[in-house]
């Protein structure tokens, strides 16, 4: 008797599943899968909770073990409200690494965007994806592969910054192996390759420019996501971003100057911190000025008026009675 497709299916996923040396995890299902590593669900037995666990999808190589590792270091550094905590690491019983991390329940960004219609909820979500940045930038960590996919959204609001199975450290200490790093998409991780996603990577992280990508090349992936925030769509690859978004015109100039500034081609173009870009934006939700954008006086005179309707509608209603009543009593 034949089994289905199906049937098959499910029996290379049961038989894939990672064996542990001791009972304390149980796993549960495959939830995730990416070039360097698959993430399953699993229960923690001595704690009773569910927990991810990600392991590398190959057999014992010193590469993905290595990168493994540094992932779980750095998440292990990086004790953020907004990024994913790190509970236990070990080994398989064939001899893998593998890490566990809290259970994150949500969508990714993209699959979110169609549930924020509102552009000020839009913005929200982007000041809240650059915090974990932010502060990941301070401990001396670049992230390299931001995008949306890499970005969940909870459902109750919670944003947390996912993946960083590529970050280095600025100072050099437990960066990856960049001799044998590669191309981390949809489609795998291939040696010799550059590290990020098209459309997302600046163009020196595209150019293989591994000493010059700085700070300034995660500013340049929050640009990018920017853009998909503002538009529906993602930067197009191998065009000039930066001057696609003033094509735009739908949208509000010192918006389009945000996301310009931030995916300028030339790294000393962008903001000076990722923190610069949340306040920018943060600003310009206020009803302020912005740094990225030049007004003339008329559109000075127009913001002020859209940000202050209240208060000048009732200064000019007290106005016009204190004239009425005044005229009134003339009579």
């Amino acid at each position: 008797m034949s089994l289905s497709d199906a049937a098959v299916a499910r029996l290379k996923s049961v038989a894939a599943r990672p064996e542990f040396a001791t009972a304390r995890y149980s796993v549960l299902e495959e939830i995730g899968r990416g070039g360097m590593g698959t993430v399953y669900l699993a229960i923690d037995e001595e704690l009773g909770r569910e927990v991810a666990i990600k392991v590398p999808n190959a057999a014992i190589n010193a590469i993905l073990e290595r990168r493994l590792q540094i992932e779980a270091r750095v998440l292990a550094r990086l004790e953020h409200p907004g990024i994913v905590p790190i509970h236990d690491t070990g080994r398989l019983a064939d001899g893998r690494v593998f890490y566990v991390m809290k259970r994150v329940r949500g969508r990714t960004l993209r699959e979110h965007l169609g549930d924020l219609p509102d552009l000020t909820e839009r913005l929200r979500v982007f000041e809240r994806i650059c915090e974990p940045v932010a502060f990941a930038h301070a401990q001396g960590i670049i992230h390299r592969d931001l995008k949306p996919d890499n970005v969940m959204v909870g459902a109750f609001g919670e944003v947390m910054v996912m993946d960083w199975g590529v970050a280095k450290h600025l100072s050099g200490e437990a960066a990856p192996l960049e001799e044998h790093a590669g191309e981390v998409a949809a489609g795998g991780t291939h040696p010799g390759t550059v590290i990020g996603t098209r459309g997302f990577m600046p163009p020196e992280q595209a150019r293989g420019e591994v000493d010059g990508v700085d700070r300034r090349a995660d500013i340049y992936s929050l640009g990018a996501i920017l853009y998909l925030l503002l538009t529906g769509e993602p930067p197009a690859p191998d065009v000039d971003a930066a001057r696609a978004i003033w094509r735009h015109h739908e949208l509000p100039k010192p918006l389009r100057a945000i996301c310009a500034r931030s995916l300028s081609a030339d790294p000393a173009g962008r903001y000076e911190s990722v923190s610069a870009v949340a306040d920018d934006v943060a600003r310009y939700r206020a009803g302020h000025a912005v740094h990225a954008y030049e007004e003339n006086v008329f559109e000075q005179v127009a913001r002020v008026a859209r940000t202050y309707r209240v208060a000048i509608l009732l200064v000019l209603a007290y106005v016009i009675m204190r004239a009425a009543v005044a005229l009134t009593a003339g009579w």
